[in-house]
């Protein structure tokens, strides 16, 4: 295109663009009044803050940002026009919001200036590889060491901004509400957090496993998480901001249903695993010697952020990268355009839920295939798990597991539940009762189970158990000797992913509730795995629900 035509073309957009800005200004002042840089143009800058330096190729490339102030050399080129005119523009907006930050009532001038105090830079959507400015700390999954492999960092800190190799923020989805507190003024953006004493107990301590240097073994979270401040301590205390993605305690549990198991005898009080709760007390204070206080459950513990690493999560799922990052990217709403811009990049911190591993017993006992390993791979249910509902077995299942894994730990093996955040096969809570309604008015067949699923989300299941075995290969596990589960999407990927599982359990018959028969057989029809009943798809129609009206008292 002839540069002149350009710079006639491009004006014109300018004058477009600034007269929609003062009709989009005056439109939000008459409305609610918002900050100055609420609508201030959205440009990339670079951070020239001081920061730590991160070992980096030599050789990557940089990009050269043109200067609007030089001469234009004749004839101009396309870009320096599209330079010049784009800071004209820049300009023109910067004039109109200065005016319109001077009609702001005194609530939203303080709005307006926290704003320019928290985020003095233009808005920067995205980057690219080789800007400049942009040097990322180099990382090498899957390396033997920490030191080899490099830390991870998503911080938009001025620090560690032009270090960043991961896309996203920690703390999964509640990175949301950590936004919400530095906006409120609840916290400090620039707060460095103490890790000193959050380090794992040392009876619970996570060791390096030989799954954790391969790339292809674990590639949904950071295997070296609960290890960070310990390994990237250099870096930390230079400034840069890295942070865990794994935790590692111990705890007691305290569950009703764990008492009534004792009470009946088919659980004993050891004093290790299984101890007396203390006396109960009365509201003066006293002790009351008339009731049981139960028992408490000894147990390790360990909560993991998801932290994925792109080229293997795709490679689980049978897709391509490409294809991974342009679906992550449009289908939540373009949150994270880098996915796209930045495919040097290749870790992402998804606004998902993570896991939380319940160890029963020595967790040295994982990595030692000599010992009996029970387990349950659960995923989250609100509505049974923690309130008790009976349309679903999850609560059943959940506190049988536990069970088996307290008998386990006491006859000298190791137990492990792992709870996963995905609530309501991953479709979320909403959709999940969306469906029960749907159920509930059309009878609750067991014929209509996942068709009811399929009717209101458009898929039965969204929990794709590809990434599920690899808190498994990260705790050092090479067997399972009992496996408390009717899911063969579990055991597939467990036992596609190398470790063997030498027995399949079921939940008993007498411990599923009424209501939940239909779940049940819908599944066992379905090719779900039983150690007993057979259904077929006949059968199905005879299994119904309890209907609305007699859930009304």
């Amino acid at each position: 295109m002839n540069p002149s035509t350009l710079t006639q073309i491009l004006a014109q957009i300018s004058q477009n663009l600034h007269a929609a800005q003062q009709s989009l200004r005056a439109k939000v002042e008459a409305l609610t009044g918002i900050s100055k840089s609420s609508i201030s143009p959205v440009v990339m800058h670079e951070h020239t803050a001081e920061s730590p330096d991160c070992d980096t190729d030599s050789s990557s490339s940089s990009l050269a940002t043109p200067n609007s102030d030089t001469p234009l050399s004749s004839p101009p080129t396309p870009d320096t026009v599209v330079s010049s005119a784009s800071m004209t523009l820049h300009k023109l907006v910067d004039k109109s919001n200065t005016e319109f930050l001077t009609s702001l009532t005194p609530h939203d001038a303080s709005s307006s200036s926290r704003e320019h105090e928290l985020y003095p830079h233009r808005i920067s959507l995205t980057t690219y590889p080789g800007q400049s400015g942009i040097s990322p700390c180099p990382m090498t999954w899957g390396a033997p060491t920490a030191t080899l492999r490099g830390p991870i960092i998503c911080s938009r800190l001025p620090a560690s901004v032009k270090h960043r190799n991961a896309i996203g923020a920690h703390s999964g989805s509640y990175s949301i509400y950590r936004a919400l507190s530095i906006a409120m003024g609840a916290l400090n953006p620039t707060y460095k957090p103490d890790y000193t004493s959050t380090e794992p107990p040392k009876s619970v301590e996570i060791p390096f496993v030989p799954a954790w240097a391969d790339p292809g073994k674990i590639v949904s979270f950071d295997p070296w998480g609960h290890l960070v401040p310990k390994v990237f301590k250099k870096e930390i205390d230079e400034g840069l901001d890295i942070r865990p993605s794994i935790a590692v305690t111990k705890a007691q549990l305290k569950l009703s249903e764990i008492d009534e198991t004792v009470r009946r005898g088919q659980i004993e009080i050891d004093g290790k695993i299984v101890v007396k709760s203390r006396p109960v007390r009365r509201e003066d204070g006293s002790e009351d010697d008339t009731v049981d206080p139960g028992v408490e459950v000894s147990v390790s513990k360990a909560a993991v952020e998801p932290v994925w690493f792109l080229p293997g999560v795709a490679e689980r799922f049978g897709i391509s990268e490409s294809l991974l990052r342009r679906a992550l990217f449009e289908d939540t709403g373009g949150m994270y355009p880098e996915l796209v811009t930045r495919p040097d990049v290749k870790v992402f911190l998804p606004p998902i839920g993570g896991l939380t591993a319940y160890i029963f017993g020595p967790p040295s006992y994982l990595r030692d295939p000599s010992k009996h390993l029970t387990l349950r791979v659960h995923d989250e249910c609100n509505g049974s798990d923690v309130f008790g509902s009976d349309i679903c077995t999850c609560k059943p299942y959940l506190i049988y597991a536990i069970e088996e894994c307290i008998r386990t730990a006491q006859n000298g093996g190791v137990g492990l539940v792992v709870y996963f955040r995905k609530e309501g096969r991953a479709l979320g809570e909403v959709t999940k009762y969306l469906v029960y309604n749907l159920r509930k008015r059309g009878g609750d067949s067991a014929d209509r189970y996942f068709k009811s699923t399929e009717m209101v989300a458009g898929v039965k299941d969204m929990r794709f158990q590809a990434l599920m075995p690899d808190v498994l290969h990260w705790l050092g596990i090479t067997k399972i000797d009992g496996m408390v589960s009717m899911s063969d999407m579990k055991y597939d990927a467990i036992v596609g992913s190398g470790i063997e599982i030498r027995k399949r359990y079921d939940l008993p018959e007498h411990l599923i509730p009424p209501d939940s028969r239909v779940e049940i057989d819908a599944k066992i029809a379905s090719g779900y795995f039983s150690s007993g009943k057979v259904v077929t798809e006949g059968d199905l129609k005879k299994t119904v629900g309890r209907a609305w009206e007699e859930a009304d008292h």
